[in-house]
């Protein structure tokens, strides 16, 4: 997760200018039924979410303890993702960009995402997208390949269950989002206005096995924090709802902060968006203790941006929940009716 300055009220002036420029028209969707929630939730509890971070530890360890985008680490990163999606069915593309890196010269440095597409109409995509670069300091088990992991075992769950999308998913793997959420903001800007209009959903993960974390989903309608994502993003956080309330577990909704994920570039566009996140540096309240368990007065992932964020850094329990979160919502919107 890109960390960035700026208040909450900032983003939503900034977000709010940047709708009413875009005049995006995507089709909403009505994502219901379909797809049970508890039973969902069970068989992730037996999913090889925890085999995708190990590799990718691997892949830290064997280039330097990072997996930064330009790296080494970033490429056997890549090549790890497309081996699986490649073994599970699909045809993944990289979608090569450049952009500059941090240092006294700033050289532009060559990166890619990974694309891998499913059948359905075009006319109501839905992208479901997680950062696959880690920062320099780290190998990123967290952030994020938690949500990477998440991912990937989301498309390899629909291809063993058969599910026939009646929308086309795009499941996308990021780069450079730490640097400053290039590749999202490529893949955006590289879509033609009719595209932009296709897209009828973003749903992103951003951290979701935080040790000492909580359930929280994004306020796509604006009643918690008091700035919404575009038309269609309510949809997106009543799914996500739907799913923990189903499931009897405890959640809480975070706010859409500017330049803090890969949703940004969506929402800027006018796209849906919405998705799921366990926290990184803000400290976990006794009310959160109540609800979810941890420690309360400690950060909710002290290994943030850090060497130590590792195979260790991650509260295996949550990563299932949040994981079958999101192949719910990704089903959902797969199968989902225009409303």
């Amino acid at each position: 997760m890109m960390k960035r300055p700026g208040t909450a009220a900032a983003a939503a002036i900034l977000l709010a200018i940047s709708l009413v420029l875009s005049g995006c028209t995507a089709s909403r969707l009505n994502p219901a039924g379909g797809v049970d929630p508890r039973a969902l939730l069970a068989e992730f509890s037996g999913r090889g979410m925890m085999g995708h971070l190990e590799a990718l530890q691997r892949i830290a360890d064997d280039n330097g303890g990072n997996r930064a985008a330009g790296t080494s680490g970033y490429e056997a990163s890549g090549r790890y993702v497309e081996e699986q999606l490649r073994a599970a069915g699909y045809t993944p593309v990289r979608q090569t960009f450049t952009f500059r890196g941090d240092g006294r010269n700033r050289k532009q440095v060559e990166t890619f995402n990974i694309l891998a597409e499913t059948g359905g109409s075009a006319e109501n995509t839905v992208v479901v997208g997680g950062h696959l670069d880690s920062v320099e300091d780290g190998p990123g088990i967290n952030d994020n390949g938690s949500g990477v992991a998440a991912i990937l075992e989301t498309a390899k769950w629909m291809k063993e269950k058969g599910i026939t999308p009646v929308n086309r998913v795009v499941f996308a793997f990021w780069g450079a989002e730490e640097n400053d959420l290039d590749g999202s903001r490529h893949y955006v800007n590289e879509l033609s206005k009719a595209e932009k209009d296709q897209t009828a959903a973003y749903l992103n993960v951003d951290m979701a096995a935080s040790p000492n974390g909580v359930r929280s989903f994004h306020d796509g309608d604006g009643s918690d924090f008091g700035h919404a994502g575009p038309k269609g993003s309510d949809g997106i956080e009543a799914v996500f709802f739907r799913f923990f309330e189903s499931n009897s577990l405890p959640a809480e909704t975070t706010p859409f902060v500017d330049g803090d994920s890969d949703y940004d570039p969506f929402l800027r566009a006018g796209i849906p968006g919405g998705g799921l996140f366990t926290g990184e540096e803000k400290k976990k309240t006794k009310a959160q203790v109540q609800a979810y368990g941890g420690v309360a007065g400690k950060v909710l992932d002290s290994c943030y941006h850090r060497a130590c964020d590792t195979t260790s850094n991650i509260n295996a329990d949550l990563f299932k929940e949040m994981s079958a979160a999101m192949a719910y919502a990704t089903a959902s919107y797969a199968l989902a009716p225009r409303g």
